[in-house]
């Protein structure tokens, strides 16, 4: 066999596309610590270097996501680790608690109706509307509500990684700039806005960002499933 053949055999191996996702996400962090520039979001740029590298050896996705299907199993438990910081700032957070859930509502519901209300002024169409709603929760979640009230759930999936990483460049020096320098509100306003990857973000800030964030991705998560839903199935003509 030759070392073309052999390169192009282990560019095929199942494990191929994990190794190139982390090496991609360790330099896209790596690059993003170094420089400190906002714009090179580790999710953003390790995407386009994937992207970039799968498109120069002639792989398909399909190949490359069935290759990765570990890290897709591996996403629940790395879920589930946000517990951790949750339960290190239990106490904090309840102290908190009437500050959350108001912040819940009246944020959610803003971020929400924002997209709605955009989407109609630009003349946006009944179905991306109904795809573009669910854009501030994970993708899981996203995917299966837009489906439910009529959108694409691909393209939700689009939207909720394109809100993530626009949340976590913009979100931090935006905050900042606002003088919101608070953990709780730090971690509330990037959790709800820009789900699981401002809650990384949060946790790059600190343990007690982290934990906002986390309790807030998963409280929006859970009003969305239940409440988006039942709003357009009680109000069709949204």
């Amino acid at each position: 066999m030759t070392l073309i053949q052999t390169l192009q055999s282990g560019f095929h191996h199942p494990l191929f596309g994990v190794g190139l996702t982390l090496l991609a996400f360790r330099l896209a962090l790596k690059l993003s610590q170094r420089t400190g520039f906002v714009f090179l979001q580790p999710v953003l740029v390790s995407a386009a270097l994937i992207v970039a590298v799968l498109s120069l050896l002639g792989i398909d996705y399909g190949e490359y996501r069935q290759s990765t299907t570990i890290i897709s199993v591996l996403l629940g438990p790395a879920t589930v680790a946000l517990a951790v910081p949750l339960y290190q700032n239990l106490r904090r957070i309840r102290q908190l608690f009437w500050p959350i859930l108001l912040t819940l509502v009246l944020a959610g519901s803003f971020t929400t109706g924002l997209a709605m209300v955009l989407g109609h002024l630009f003349g946006v169409d009944h179905a991306l509307l109904m795809t573009l709603a669910p854009k501030s929760v994970t993708s899981p979640i996203a995917m299966l509500v837009a489906d439910q009230i009529g959108g694409v759930a691909a393209l939700a999936a689009v939207f909720v990684l394109i809100t993530g990483i626009l949340g976590a460049v913009v979100g931090p020096p935006l905050l900042k700039a606002l003088r919101v320098i608070h953990p709780a509100a730090v971690g509330m306003a990037l959790g709800l806005t820009a789900h699981a990857v401002g809650t990384a973000r949060a946790l790059e800030e600190g343990r007690e960002h982290g934990a906002f964030a986390a309790l807030a991705m998963s409280l929006m998560g859970i009003a969305t499933a239940i409440l988006l839903p039942l709003v357009f199935a009680l109000f069709p003509r949204l």
